[in-house]
């Protein structure tokens, strides 16, 4: 068989990914009664059809901010101070309540962490998941209930027909879950966002809403971005990873390959704290310290006072998100060193 220069192009060119979602220079303010404070700062990364794209962190990183900027859930003290969120390449800063809310469900869904209070415990929980339903596709109550029903089947909630008329409070945490999830992908989104979705739930309970997710991702080709502090689960269902620090990007790339040659302190700071061969009794790993608040942000890296390897010039000038190596950034002065001690340490072991 002859195979001309076009045919082999195509077979030794990857195929692109489809870009859903697009942040970049993003930056967040709050107002406070000592004055306005930056909760996010120059904060980028890309989500692609049908993968996951993982935002880890510390508690008050700014993952979750971040989450509400790009959903357009901030709090009435907080706004987007600049840069784009570009959704389906529509740029969503700026865009009015009423686009906004054209774009809800059918183009992005949210799934938050405490389904207890994100559901309203005073309607049946099938009323709620045929609402969109209803107002985006005009069904009558008839016709939303019996797809509330089908997307109960879906997510994995049984017996549909008999439990599409039950409130809130009388499923189990994971049985709300899906419940929200259903909700979530109920006209079928580009974007899933979800907030530490796991959250108060038992391993057994976790995994499987970790695999519902999974599926649906790959069932709908969505993008997903999966807020959560726990390495573990970005290990094993993320694609792309952000590492987030004080509101800003520390590091981002595939996965495997930061996790595996990470080139940032921070990162590594984590994935150290991880016990892993961990004999009884001896002492784990772990990052001094706390982060900064926000009003007290320092000039420079924001990592400085944590940081190993902090210099003089990490307190004087604050470290650009470069390309460490193809497809890894790191917001770093010494990247090529974290990534060099890596290897060392691999080599010894």
């Amino acid at each position: 068989m002859t195979m001309t220069a076009d045919s082999s192009a195509s077979i030794d060119t990857p195929t692109p990914r489809e870009v859903v979602l697009d942040v970049e220079g993003l930056d967040v303010d709050i107002r406070t009664p000592s004055g306005t404070v930056r909760a996010v700062s120059d904060a980028g990364f890309t989500a692609y059809a049908g993968q996951t794209l993982a935002l880890l962190g510390e508690s008050g990183c700014g993952k979750s901010m971040t989450a509400k900027a790009v959903s357009g859930l901030l709090d009435p003290i907080a706004h987007v101070a600049g840069g784009s969120v570009k959704l389906n390449g529509r740029d969503l800063v700026g865009m009015s309540e009423r686009e906004r809310l054209k774009m809800a469900g059918t183009a992005l869904g949210i799934v938050f962490q405490d389904a207890l209070t994100a559901l309203n415990p005073v309607y049946p929980v099938g009323v709620q998941i045929g609402e969109s339903f209803r107002i985006h596709r005009g069904m009558n109550r008839k016709q939303a209930r019996q797809e509330a029903i089908e997307l109960m089947r879906r997510v994995g909630i049984p017996e549909p027909e008999s439990r599409v008329d039950a409130y809130p409070h009388q499923f189990s945490g994971g049985m709300r879950q899906r419940i929200l999830i259903a909700m979530a992908v109920a006209l079928g989104p580009r974007l899933l966002i979800a907030d530490e979705p796991t959250t108060a739930l038992d391993v057994t309970v976790q995994a499987q809403i970790m695999e519902l997710l999974r599926r649906l991702r790959t069932e709908e080709d969505m993008a997903v971005v999966l807020i959560t502090h726990d390495l573990a689960v970005v290990a094993e269902e993320a694609d792309d990873v952000t590492v987030m620090y004080a509101g800003t990007v520390a590091e981002s790339g595939p996965v495997d390959q930061v996790f595996s040659r990470p080139a940032h302190p921070y990162t590594r700071g984590l994935l150290d704290s991880v016990p892993v061969n961990t004999e009884r009794g001896s002492q784990l790993s772990s990052i001094a310290g706390s982060p900064p608040e926000l009003k007290d942000i320092p000039t420079g890296c924001v990592y400085q006072d944590r940081c190993p390897l902090a210099s003089a010039i990490c307190r004087a000038e604050r470290p650009v998100l470069r390309e460490v190596v193809p497809g890894q950034f790191a917001a770093c002065h010494f990247a090529g060193q974290v990534q060099d001690s890596t290897n060392l340490q691999e080599a010894r072991s």
